[in-house]
């Protein structure tokens, strides 16, 4: 049986950090791409392509992974508010507005998961939503938060898992996906492939 080397297409510290508190071994490749989404395609789609280009980018970009025993893993995170992405605040305006948006009401977060195998160019993708809600933010509250500079590289301008976890009243589905990857998918995918992967 094939165990693969795994590689993760994403500078993500928080993907990152996941990947190693589940025990899993894996090299970082991060791969160029635009990520702006295309609108033509509805939010799921959206976002899985997103996910799915930068593990197909990742693969062009290092063409020694080719033909070798690995997996590539990409992901990508984006928050939906009545209908609406809200991806990474462009600058600390935006981070505020988003914020002001999300308080005292529930929202979605979307993290597509894109497996591709580098020995047969298969793929394997899935879409985790965890819905989460916020309590009502002070004025103070969100300037805070944003001078702190935490939100400015995250989906909807707020971690789960550093200061913004204070703003969530609760949960329904993964932690995980709202940090930035659902270990359980991950392992769901491998399992649905019959991948495994090298141990430690």
């Amino acid at each position: 049986m094939i165990h693969y080397k795994l590689i993760l297409a994403s500078q993500s510290p928080r993907r990152r950090d996941l990947l190693i508190k589940a025990g899993i071994k894996f090299t970082i490749l991060p791969a160029n791409i635009s990520e702006t989404p295309d609108k033509n395609l509805s939010l799921d789609g959206q976002i899985l392509k997103i996910a799915q280009d930068k593990a197909w980018a990742c693969l062009e970009q290092n063409k020694q992974l080719k033909s070798q025993d690995n997996l590539i893993l990409s992901a990508d995170t984006m928050v939906i508010v009545d209908g609406v992405s809200f991806g990474k605040p462009k600058n600390t305006a935006e981070a505020e507005s988003y914020l002001k948006l999300l308080s005292g009401r529930a929202h979605q977060v979307k993290t597509a998961l894109c497996v591709v195998n580098c020995k047969t160019f298969e793929q394997a993708s899935e879409i985790t939503t965890t819905d989460v809600f916020f309590r009502p933010l002070s004025s103070e509250e969100i300037k805070n938060y944003v001078a702190s500079g935490e939100p400015m590289d995250k989906a909807g301008a707020y971690g789960i898992q550093g200061l913004g976890g204070t703003f969530i009243e609760n949960h329904q589905g993964s932690f995980d996906n709202v940090v930035g990857l659902s270990i359980d998918s991950f392992y769901r995918l491998l399992e649905l492939k019959g991948w495994s992967l090298e141990s430690q």
